[in-house]
């Protein structure tokens, strides 16, 4: 799903195959800690992965002015949105960017009427910006929580 720009200063250009890398990178950036807090970090696995998911699903790039930030995949399914695949460079965290990629996929998914699904690492603490935005915990794994935003009742689509 294409997400639409927010002006002032942000972009959502869907990824091409020239920032695969980079992609990659903000990934490792973002996650690499959680990770290896957990299972260790091997390269070749994490690449592997990272590929089936740029082949499952649409990334779009965060650029903020000129320069990329950031991924994030926002994916349509009947009934629901999916979020996910969101990861931000080190150095552009902690100023409320998060917040606003956030709360702008979450605007979209309200002008299309629907609830939102995601689902992140036990331990990592992004859950709290997830649940300051409305999330509910609707199950866990071994390793993930998984959440939704809902609509309101009623005014689901379908």
């Amino acid at each position: 799903m294409k997400i639409p720009d927010l002006p002032p200063d942000l972009r959502f250009p869907l990824l091409a195959a020239s920032d695969h890398e980079f992609s990659f990178v903000v990934k490792a950036d973002a996650m690499g800690a959680y990770i290896r807090h957990r299972w260790g970090w091997d390269e070749q696995f994490q690449r592997a992965i990272h590929q089936e998911k740029l082949l499952s699903k649409p990334f779009s790039l965060i650029i903020s002015g000129e320069k990329a930030v950031g991924t994030v995949s926002l994916q349509k399914h009947p009934g629901h949105l999916q979020f996910g695949e969101f990861y931000i460079l080190s150095e552009h965290r902690g100023r409320g960017l998060g917040s606003r990629v956030l709360q702008h996929c979450l605007a979209v998914a309200d002008e299309e009427r629907l609830p939102v699904h995601l689902e992140h690492l036990i331990w990592n603490p992004v859950g709290s910006l997830y649940r300051r935005n409305g999330f509910i915990e609707t199950s866990v794994t071994q390793s993930h929580f998984i959440l939704k935003r809902p609509f309101p009742v009623g005014n689901e689509k379908g």
